[in-house]
């Protein structure tokens, strides 16, 4: 029988280990896995490469880990702050397509945004049609963690308006993904028209209770 669901945030994380990349899905506080993060913040991990929209806020969360000290370098679109760790800025839409393209099993792309930039620094040019382009790599980790409205016991996750974001990309961007969930519904109860990220991108679900109000403060849309 198969049976993905954990007793516990901390038990889902078993087999992460230091230097560990780790997608962590979240718009701002929107879809943030908070419980998580914070498992993370306590499983001990270090060195860690971070993948994130943005470096986070305040001191909890993404921000938390931060100041840990356990991360190497965050890739992300929107640092917090300039500090110690390394960060690799990419411009948002290409963090997205690079997450995608790992998940989709793409080589790479080529993309006009952020040519003749710093971003460009190093990368391959190419112009097509007329146009110049950056070649861009794909993203891919060892682990994702998501936040999801609803899942089952195979992992199938539907999501709530914009706590969706990164989520389902990602989720097929890693070797193991974690998915914490409101709410862990028989099979068969999930709409398949409404399943976002089926089963076979998932191999971790955790229930978390839902609480008014996320990280640093932020009202959470889920």
């Amino acid at each position: 029988m198969i049976d993905k669901v954990c007793d516990s945030p901390a038990t889902a994380l078993a087999g992460l280990r230091d230097g560990a990349t780790v997608m962590i899905g979240g718009f701002g506080g929107a879809g943030q896995p908070a419980e998580l993060i914070d498992a993370l913040i306590e499983h001990g991990a270090r060195e860690l490469v971070i993948v994130n929209n943005n470096a986070g806020n305040g001191e909890t969360g993404l921000a938390g880990l931060l100041k840990a000290g356990r991360v190497r370098k965050i890739i992300c679109s929107f640092p917090r702050q300039v500090d110690s760790q390394v960060f690799e800025l990419v411009p948002q839409g290409n963090l997205a397509e690079r997450i995608r393209a790992a998940g989709a099993g793409i080589g790479g792309f080529f993309t006009p945004t952020g040519y003749g930039t710093e971003l460009a620094k190093g990368k391959e040019t190419r112009e097509i049609d007329g146009r110049m382009y950056v070649f861009e790599t794909p993203i891919h980790a060892d682990f994702a963690l998501i936040k999801a409205e609803r899942g089952d016991r195979w992992g199938n996750l539907t999501y709530r308006k914009t706590a969706r974001n990164f989520g389902p990309i990602m989720a097929m961007a890693a070797k193991t993904t974690v998915a914490s969930v409101h709410e862990i519904v028989p099979l068969g109860e999930l709409d398949p028209e409404a399943i976002v990220t089926p089963g076979i991108f998932v191999q971790r679900v955790v229930k978390v209770a839902r609480t008014a109000t996320g990280p640093a403060g932020f009202k959470q849309a889920a």
